[in-house]
């Protein structure tokens, strides 16, 4: 008996997911209206191959033995192994060394585009997801710095995030490590202990001042009973390290003032806070105030990629937790300065600094907030009441097209109407073109409006049906101005 052939499993492959209509639509018209943003700021869009050589990738990988590990990558016919690209900014660093001598200096870019990390997924942490990317390539100064985050502040207005609901932070690599050399932690051999500081100043919104000052010491419990080793501070390292996680004041003035006492004798920490004082005074002149960019020491992100200014768009407003909890919606964006990437390439220091945009998560903001729709209207149908004037119908859909209203005619199985008004439903069609042989004798075409007789049927009173009927007779002359009235155009 020969054996049942196995049918294909019809199912993402695990930590992927599909985006249909809508979604795809809302992030379109975000992607688009952020480059917008980029584009009136002088930068130039660049699409690189979602493949990389994994040379070109090594940075990210934790172990060049084993190629795969974190990263989609196989070998080629040559035994080179390549991979699906891991973020948007190695390309950068790619094509920086690539073409050095046909770019200009600096070179300022945005990209777009889908990334893919070979991670274990999680709620709302997919292995395929989207990145918005500017960077400014070829320019160490901090001028460079001060512009991505006046463009972020700008870019997250032009979307729907309104002045109060965000901030974006600043801070400096240069400043903390000033601080790491006045509390003590300077040199390869504290390396260990620098990490775990670290990490524990990136927790300080979640844990407070305490929580990070027991992970400063010996460790702390947790809620559930779970021990996390500490640093082994003493208690006045742990005052240099907690003094900088809380040295934000009113202004970014008193805020660098602060910091200037922090990092004392260290020349590598006053040149950060110089830094700052920089961008603080470059915004001022462009306006930017505390109500948009601060200098904010709490920003603590990509520890060992960033070499000095470091930002942060973070949303202000609230929503609620699985739980119902109100919390604060928290960061969609960050960047920095990364002078050392495209060095692998060329042997050379080339300045760097950009910024990312978590573009799922700033789609779920504007759904928070209601500035998307979370639906996308449909096309007009026009249905198909005789298969043998399908041509008239044709012509029918043809000059809504030409008017700019998006139509189309039912291409499915004629016979049964209530299939087609269905299927008009199941599209989101505001509107059902209708013309039988009766209408088609008369020269009339029936135009029924969905969305409103799905409210009649539902709550609308007798005056509101009367006032505008959910299905109404046009002439068939009249056909294209008709539906651009009934939506409103």
């Amino acid at each position: 008996m020969a054996e049942k052939t196995r049918r294909p499993r019809a199912e993402t492959p695990k930590g992927f997911r599909d985006y249909f209509g809508a979604e795809v639509t809302e992030r379109k018209r975000m992607l688009d209206q952020i480059a917008a943003v980029y584009h009136r700021y002088g930068f130039d869009p660049l699409e690189t191959s979602a493949v990389e050589t994994v040379e070109a990738l090594g940075k990210f990988l934790p172990d060049v033995d084993r190629p795969n590990e974190g990263v989609f990558a196989w070998a080629d016919e040559d035994q080179d192994w390549l991979a699906l690209r891991y973020d948007l900014t190695a390309p950068l660093a790619r094509v920086a060394a690539q073409y050095r001598n046909d770019l200009p200096s600096p070179y300022r870019r945005y990209a777009m585009g889908p990334v893919w990390r070979n991670e274990k997924p999680g709620p709302g942490r997919f292995r395929q997801f989207y990145q918005c990317d500017a960077d400014t390539v070829g320019s160490a100064s901090v001028a460079a710095d001060a512009e991505i985050c006046a463009m972020l502040a700008d870019a997250l207005e032009e979307v729907g995030i309104p002045r109060g609901d965000y901030v974006v932070k600043v801070n400096n690599r240069k400043v903390l490590n000033g601080v790491m050399e006045v509390a003590g932690l300077a040199g390869d051999d504290k390396e260990v202990e620098r990490g775990i500081v670290l990490r524990a100043i990136d927790k300080i919104d979640r844990l407070g001042v305490e929580g990070v000052r027991a992970l400063l010491g010996e460790g702390r419990k947790d809620e559930s009973g779970d021990f996390t080793k500490g640093a082994g501070l003493s208690a006045e390292q742990a005052d240099v390290v907690i003094g900088f996680t809380t040295a934000r004041r009113d202004s970014g003035v008193a805020t660098c003032a602060r910091l200037r006492a922090l990092v004392g004798a260290s020349v590598t920490g006053a040149d950060g806070v110089d830094e700052l004082e920089a961008i603080a005074a470059l915004l001022a002149a462009q306006g930017y105030g505390p109500d948009r960019i601060v200098i904010d020491p709490g920003v603590v992100r990509g520890l060992g990629y960033y070499t000095g200014p470091v930002y942060e768009a973070e949303l202000t407003f609230k929503i609620l937790d699985e739980k119902g909890r109100p919390r604060n919606f928290g960061s969609v964006a960050g960047g920095g300065r990364y002078d050392g990437l495209v060095k692998r390439f060329t042997g050379q220091d080339v300045p760097a600094t950009g910024v990312s945009i978590g573009v799922d998560r700033l789609l779920a903001a504007l759904r928070a907030k209601g500035r998307v729709a979370g639906s996308s209207q449909g096309p007009v149908v026009v249905t198909v009441m005789d298969r043998d004037r399908m041509a008239d119908y044709m012509a029918m859909v043809g000059e809504l097209r030409q008017a700019g209203i998006r139509a189309e005619v039912y291409l499915g199985n004629p016979k049964n109407f209530g299939n087609q008004l269905k299927y008009a439903d199941k599209r989101a069609s505001p509107i059902a073109v209708i013309q039988g042989g009766t209408e088609a004798a008369a020269g009339k075409v029936i135009l029924k409006d969905l969305i409103l007789g799905a409210k009649i049927a539902e709550s609308a009173t007798l005056e509101e049906w009367k006032d505008r009927p959910a299905q109404i007779e046009v002439p068939r002359a009249d056909l294209a101005a008709a539906v651009r009235k009934m939506l409103g155009q």
